[in-house]
């Protein structure tokens, strides 16, 4: 038995030091993980979760690659807003349900390996048009659900003009148009997903097929398409570039009725047929109609003025004729009244 507890005594300092590492935490990285925020796997990806911040951290690791802030109240991205400690790798920033309705100028400055920016579900009211100046390799940038809340498309207009994105997303926010104002040179990839378009119009058509738009592909999926007239160009258009739309096996009917929930690319464009007052091609129709009406009308009033010029001849001796029968008329009218009027008259008619 002595031998026995000899031997387990000799394991027993093996033994701690295997579960020492147990026992101790994780030595913090460098300048440590923010008190608010957890740091998963590495300190090279930190999450931010749902903890009412209403700045950005600024004891973040220095090393961080991702970072991902949501549910927070974060309103405004004032200049520099991350450039507490120098980030220099940070590649990924998600900003998600920040409350974020302000960027102001230079807010990305300090993060120059920033790649990817995700401001979706934030109800932006105000962009500077120098806010992402910081970020000068920003390729993807997210605005999904974030131009709800006031049309801020020209703003972001002036604010993506000296970026070279490669994608933007700007699902289900509504949109209906293309926002042909929103698209950089050399964009390569464009998510409309889930917005409020009934089509692409001809003008929408040709402004994608410019030079520096040609390889830019788009999800078109979840829009409330009308299969109508005013839908061939853009079915045209979807069956000879079907490859730029990579969505497009799935898109489907909204409506007429009669056509809700069929494929698009089953349909034949001589089966989209115009209901009136539905707008595009439909109101092009009416609005074809009443000119061809007014055509008409017009022919009807000069075939009138050529039948009164061929016959004035006739039309002034009927004038004569029926100026004189009313002369004649009156002055029998006047002569009665004379006889009645003389009291010579009135006399004799009433001496017995």
């Amino acid at each position: 038995r002595q031998a026995r507890a000899g031997g387990g005594g000799r394991w027993l300092p093996w033994l701690g030091l295997a579960l020492l590492p147990l026992a101790v935490p994780p030595a913090a990285a460098p300048g440590g993980c923010p008190s608010a925020c957890y740091c998963v796997a590495t300190p090279e990806l930190v999450q931010c979760r749902y903890e009412r911040l209403e700045e950005p951290p600024r004891e973040l690791p220095a090393a961080v690659h991702n970072l991902s802030i949501a549910g927070s109240n974060l309103s405004i991205l004032p200049r520099a807003a991350f450039a507490a400690r120098p980030l220099r790798d940070l590649r990924l920033l998600r900003l998600r349900h920040d409350n974020i309705h302000t960027i102001e100028d230079m807010a990305l400055q300090g993060l120059p390996a920033l790649r990817t920016l995700d401001l979706s579900h934030n109800p932006l009211l105000s962009v500077a048009a120098g806010a992402f100046s910081g970020a000068p390799l920003l390729r993807t940038l997210q605005l999904n659900q974030a131009l709800l809340a006031a049309p801020i498309e020209e703003q972001l207009a002036l604010a993506l003009r000296n970026l070279t994105l490669r994608r933007l997303e700007l699902a289900g926010n509504a949109l209906r148009a293309l926002p042909a104002e929103l698209l950089p040179p050399g964009l390569e990839e464009l998510d409309l997903r889930n917005n409020s378009l009934q089509r692409l119009a001809a003008a929408e058509l040709r402004s994608l097929e410019a030079p520096e738009l040609r390889g830019l592909r788009l999800n078109l999926g979840a829009n409330p398409l009308s299969c109508d007239c005013a839908l061939r160009p853009f079915l045209a258009w979807l069956r000879s570039a079907g490859s730029r739309v990579l969505d497009a096996r799935s898109l489907r009917c909204a409506g007429p009725p009669a056509l809700r929930g069929a494929a698009l690319l089953r349909l034949r464009p001589e089966g989209l047929l115009c209901a009136g007052g539905d707008g595009g091609e439909p109101g092009q129709l009416e609005t074809a109609s009443y000119v061809f009406f007014g055509i008409v009308l017009a022919l009807i009033g000069v075939v009138f003025l050529m039948v009164l010029y061929l016959n004035r001849r006739g039309i002034k001796r009927w004038l004569h004729n029926l100026r004189e029968a009313c002369r004649d008329q009156m002055e029998g009218y006047h002569y009665r009244y004379e006889q009645d009027a003389d009291p010579r008259c009135a006399s004799a008619v009433g001496t017995p």
